[in-house]
């Protein structure tokens, strides 16, 4: 089985459109987007612009597009959205997961020809106002200059102990509950802690005088893959931590991680075989 794996296209028309090209040439059997696919940030999701309109006056067209031009070819199309996009815009992104544009894999298990696709959206907090993907870690420890999930802007409220309490430990326990994660791919935004992957560009940088974390990923994440073990996992969200470490994709344990953020002006394109991911490769087109 082909597929692409894409990330943090924060509504750039024209990585889409390399997207777009690039299916039509190479006509993969899946494709996975992985968070902050909409124009958006904490002063868009605010005003209320942008995202929906993008959902509904971009994304669907150009799946549609996709869909006739393919002739029944079409890849079938997983994705998530990320912290950077407004929850307000959950509602477009399920409408066209409902006309069978694509999958809308958040919080749910999705089978493709013998293999499973679940998605994750959150992240740990960041420095960002906008909470509508973000919740604590593993416990309620903020690291030093971000903002608490309780703080900050919601597109979407939600009730008090959800965004006072919730953990993505927690939910992470749910997300797979007893399934076999031998077959697994799991679309997550955030990368797991500690690994090449979540690696920020912070070195040096303090806030009151505490060292600030240079990797910014999720230990709830790394200890789930290292205690389910899937067979791969996709991630985006830290956008420089390719160019940094020079590596993004590695084993942890055994499975296969790979990341799509970038910090360029390219699309980052990450192809990949579920079958065999150590042979996945990564373009920047």
């Amino acid at each position: 089985m082909r597929c692409f794996f894409c990330s943090d296209l924060h509504g750039r028309t024209d990585r889409y459109r390399k997207l777009f090209d690039a299916i039509r040439r190479e006509r993969p059997d899946a494709v996975f987007l992985g968070g902050d696919l909409l124009p958006g940030g904490t002063f868009m999701a605010a005003s209320g612009a942008a995202g929906g309109d993008f959902v509904n006056g971009f994304l669907i067209p150009g799946f549609l597009r996709l869909r006739e031009d393919m002739e029944g070819t079409a890849p079938e199309v997983f994705l998530i959205l990320g912290n950077d996009d407004g929850r307000s815009e959950e509602d477009a992104v399920l409408e066209g997961s409902r006309k069978g544009y694509w999958h809308y894999a958040h919080g749910h298990r999705v089978p493709l020809d013998g293999f499973t696709v679940y998605g994750y959206s959150y992240v740990p907090p960041t420095p960002f106002l906008l909470k509508d993907w973000e919740r604590y870690d593993v416990s309620r420890f903020v690291d030093p200059g971000c903002v608490s999930p309780g703080e900050g802007i919601r597109t979407v409220p939600v009730d008090e102990r959800e965004a006072e309490w919730s953990t993505m430990a927690e939910d992470l326990g749910h997300l797979t509950g007893d399934d076999d994660l031998s077959r697994a791919v799991i679309l997550f935004h955030a990368p797991p802690y500690g690994t090449s992957l979540d690696r920020a560009a912070l070195d040096g940088r303090m806030v009151d005088f505490a060292p600030l974390d240079v990797h910014i990923g999720s230990i709830a994440i790394e200890r789930f893959i290292r205690r389910r073990r899937p067979l791969v996992t996709l991630h985006g969200h830290v956008h420089e931590a390719a160019r940094l470490t020079g590596v993004w994709k590695e084993q942890l344990g055994s499975t296969w991680i790979l990341g799509a953020a970038h910090d360029g002006p390219e699309l980052a394109l990450v192809r990949f075989s579920p079958e065999d991911p150590a042979s996945a490769t990564r373009e920047l087109l």
